[in-house]
């Protein structure tokens, strides 16, 4: 049991609930509680089947990207750990996906042996728009399961896939509407009858095989991402980094995609896109002032001066249907604003 990460059990089948609001970032917090949990879960004989949920509004965004470069981010459990742990279970664990899976998320998912998603969750590894790669097998297992072509197009453009799409390309066993909780459950239960043991994401091959021998699949991705990402370093990571997918034993390209993701996180751009990130976010937020802060009803604007700031200031505001008067000093000035 921990704050952030939260234990029960239904019959044979324990539920693991991240419960780490609001995005159920992947902290140090949250990997210590799911350590914990699985180890009970584990070490339960009654337990034969394990179900890993988000609380609130999604499954998980990711990393706790503000960890990047502190003490916390080398603490353990790492996300590695936590989901070789997962991967190496003796009892079947399946992710039930809604919401939202990004990032070390998806990758928390990926290393799970089943994965469930409700119909209009998302799923996606955008770590490119940061300035990294995936850094917790994202580049390793994905192939695995929907091949190099989709993988390829789902990290070098940083995209979320809808849950439909990701269960066509093999991302997604089955798709589910309602709690992520109960569907959770009730697949489980279906594993636990039918005697389905896990299956091991870092053990399926068909994936990369098809791409072996075959350099001029990454060559292509590598031309494109240098005209659709001019400059950018971290697409160009991601193509290394699931070309030693295929071409290594699983242990060794995992090390390596670790390499390189520390070298993006430790590069001036990547720095550069996660203070933009933050900056962006940072904007809105009025220091001293909540969410819950009460708001006045504004019914009509009054703006001095008609020049070229007044006349784009009072269209904001009639463009939402907002009456405006303006005032200029001289007619010549309010008939050339109007």
């Amino acid at each position: 049991m921990s704050r952030a990460v939260n234990y029960s059990q239904r019959g044979a089948v324990a539920v693991i609930a991240i419960d780490s609001p609001p995005v159920n970032g992947l902290g140090h917090v949250v990997r210590k509680g799911l350590v914990k949990c699985l180890t009970d879960a584990l070490a339960n004989d009654e337990v034969a089947a394990i179900v890993v949920h988000g609380g609130g509004k999604m499954f998980s965004a990711g990393a706790d990207i503000k960890e990047f470069g502190s003490e916390l981010a080398f603490t353990a459990p790492l996300l590695t750990e936590v989901i070789n742990m997962i991967e190496a279970a003796g009892k079947p664990v399946v992710a039930a996906i809604h919401g939202v899976a990004a990032g070390g998320g998806l990758e928390l998912a990926l290393g799970c042996h089943y994965r469930l998603a409700a119909t209009d969750a998302r799923l996606g590894l955008p770590e490119v728009t940061l300035g990294i790669i995936p850094g917790a097998g994202g580049t390793q297992r994905l192939p695995r399961l929907v091949g190099v072509p989709a993988a390829l197009d789902l990290i070098v453009q940083g995209k979320l896939n809808p849950a439909l799409e990701a269960h066509n390309i093999g991302l997604v066993d089955e798709l589910f509407k309602g709690d992520a909780a109960d569907a959770g459950v009730a697949y489980a239960r279906r594993l636990i009858v039918d005697g389905t043991g896990p299956r091991r994401t870092r053990d399926q091959t068909a994936g990369i095989a098809a791409a072996r021998g075959k350099p001029e699949t990454f060559e292509e991705y590598r031309l494109s991402a240098q005209t659709t990402a001019r400059g950018m370093k971290a697409p160009l990571a991601a193509i290394e980094s699931i070309e030693n997918a295929v071409n290594l034993p699983f242990d060794e390209s995992i090390a390596k995609e670790r390499e390189i993701f520390d070298r993006c996180v430790a590069s001036d751009q990547s720095k550069a896109m996660r203070h933009a990130f933050f900056a962006e976010r940072s904007v809105g937020k009025i220091p001293g002032v909540s969410k819950e802060a009460p708001t006045r009803d504004i019914r009509a604007i009054g703006v001095i001066g008609c020049g070229t700031m007044g006349q784009g200031i009072s269209m904001a505001f009639a463009n939402v249907g907002i009456p405006v008067k303006v005032l200029e000093v001289e007619q010549e000035a309010l008939d050339a604003g109007l």
